[in-house]
């Protein structure tokens, strides 16, 4: 059976060194639908310096089922964490990549990882835990203009279909 690669995506915790809530709901969320034959990305940076990265305190905290789990702490941005797992993706050969974020979260970091897979057929679903934040969706309409940038960046110095 291929693998499906299931990429958990961080939330800071300002350098407090313990999960924030938000992320902490994401791991939960992502533990109750991954498999034993799945491959978990856990992914995000630490925002201060000689502290564990989200990636990290994710990992400590993982509870789910997992054929492998990856910790990729150096990802700071949604594209990165996107890029980043590209690796693994054609690694494991997955078929399927499942983005575990909050829901006003998920259509920019679908988008992104829709775009770095285009052309290979690899579907690309999201999941999210209940509930959301207002100011959260708002900050999103924010970001979204950013992303042809961030992906244009991602595609000269990474992988390409």
């Amino acid at each position: 059976m291929t693998p499906r690669l299931v990429v958990v995506l961080g939330y800071s915790d300002s350098g407090r060194g313990e999960l924030h809530p938000e992320c902490a709901a994401r791991l939960e969320r992502a533990a109750e639908v991954t498999t034993a034959d799945d491959v978990v990305v856990l992914s995000g940076w630490a925002r201060v310096p000689h502290t564990y990265s989200e990636a990290e305190l994710m990992r400590a905290a993982w509870r789910g089922a997992a054929h492998e789990v990856v910790v990729d702490p150096d990802a700071r941005t949604t594209v990165e964490n996107m890029a980043n797992a590209l690796n693994d993706v054609l690694r494991v050969g997955a078929k399927e990549v499942v983005v575990v974020t909050s829901s006003w979260h998920a259509p920019r970091a679908k988008s992104a990882l829709r775009w770095l897979l285009r052309h290979t057929g690899i579907r690309v679903r999201s999941v999210s835990p209940p509930g959301g934040s207002r100011r959260a969706a708002a900050r999103e309409l924010v970001l979204w203009p950013l992303l042809p940038f961030q992906l244009w960046a991602a595609g000269r110095k990474s992988w390409r279909p």
